[in-house]
């Protein structure tokens, strides 16, 4: 009988969430908080003391690493990659250890996947990182030849999402043509024509909807002349489009539940910021209307901030003429890894090889 036991990793800034599963059932999570010690290295210097943790966590709960049929981590910035669960090689730990594509603390989710997995004589993977790149080439061009539009988003959650809809109802992700939604710091919203992301704002750079702690589009005219204008240094704007932007900007907080409790209260503000948000997500969500030909089977909503019936309703009375609409709060991360390396290890997908930059792209 083949082992279904998973260890999943994610590596945040300052703790590490792991999970074991048996196939696709969660038997623990824990979240392995970090000294200032460790936290305060560098990311190639963290990785000897989150592998040791994890180790440690695994002895303390009384698994052994050999009964594993799997180790998989959370993918980090790579080269532009398709969608798909990912063995660790050689290449992909050189990659994630140089940040040669960017550094990121999701970066040491394959190499303590790595490093576990070689000691304990078991695979390691990665699944849908966020670089996951199926745009088509009409959906990369912008008016400027020296920028084309990236891939940059939650595809973990967003696919796992989709393909949980298609299995609930029976049907095959490759066969429908969804609109996805992920609602949370960041939102992102991508068009799934069979199987594939061919559209996808980059919720990174302040691409789309404005988001709790990031801008989103807003004119670059006025952005360009913000930077000329001498009152912020090149981090300080960085931080007014991702971090500090969006409803943080406005409002000085990022907590969806403060928000809805102030409106409650009767601030006029953070009602009209809120609301503002649902219109632009509702907006984002209808243009791919336009990009499936107005063929769409269904629009999900995920993420964080999709427990707010509030947020939902207000998107849903917007979208619904295009698709059904069904939500699916929250981002479960840990069971997205896991369901990734047991499609794999029941041998439903094949694991791919990871191949760096082949087209000379950067992110």
């Amino acid at each position: 009988m083949t082992k279904r036991l998973i260890l999943a990793i994610n590596p945040g800034s300052t703790s590490t969430k792991v999970g074991l599963f048996d196939g696709k059932e969660e038997i623990m999570t824990r979240t392995v908080r970090h000294d200032i010690d460790v936290t305060g290295l560098s990311l190639p210097e963290q990785l000897p003391h989150r592998e040791q943790e994890v180790r440690a966590l695994l002895q303390e709960t009384g698994i052994a690493g050999e009964d594993l049929s799997a180790i998989v981590g959370r993918g980090g910035l790579l080269a532009p990659m398709t969608s798909g669960t990912y063995t660790v090689n050689a290449l992909m730990r050189e990659d994630l250890t140089s940040g040669r594509f960017g550094m990121h603390a999701s970066n040491l989710g394959g190499l303590i996947a790595s490093k576990l997995g070689e000691g304990y004589g078991v695979p390691s993977f990665i699944v849908d990182p966020v670089v996951v790149d199926e745009m088509h080439d009409l959906a990369r061009k912008t008016g400027m030849p020296e920028i084309d539009r990236r891939s940059i988003f939650h595809a973990l959650n967003q696919k796992a999402v989709a393909k949980r809809f298609a299995a609930e109802n029976g049907s095959d992700y490759n066969s429908l043509n969804l609109i996805v939604a992920h609602l949370g710091g960041g939102i992102t919203v991508g068009a799934h024509e069979r199987g594939r992301v061919i559209d996808v704002n980059n919720g990174l750079d302040g691409d789309g909807p404005l988001a709790p702690e990031r801008a989103g589009s807003i004119p670059v005219g006025q952005v360009v002349e913000l930077c000329y204008s001498t009152r912020y240094k090149e981090s300080e704007m960085k931080k007014k489009i991702v971090g500090q932007g969006g409803l943080f900007a406005h409002l000085g907080t990022f907590d969806a539940i403060e928000i809805e409790q102030r409106m409650e209260s009767g601030d006029e503000k953070a009602a009209l910021l809120y609301e503002t948000m649902a219109y632009r997500v509702a907006q984002e969500i209808t243009k791919h209307g336009a990009t499936l030909h107005g063929n769409v089977d269904a629009i999900l909503l995920t993420g964080g901030i999709a427990y707010s019936d509030w947020l939902t309703k207000k998107i849903r009375e917007r979208v619904e003429f295009l698709a059904p609409v069904h939500v699916f709060p929250g981002e479960d991360e840990l069971k997205a890894l896991a369901e990734g390396a047991l499609r794999v290890v029941l041998n439903e997908e094949t694991a791919r090889e990871y191949e760096g930059d082949t087209h000379g792209t950067r992110i």
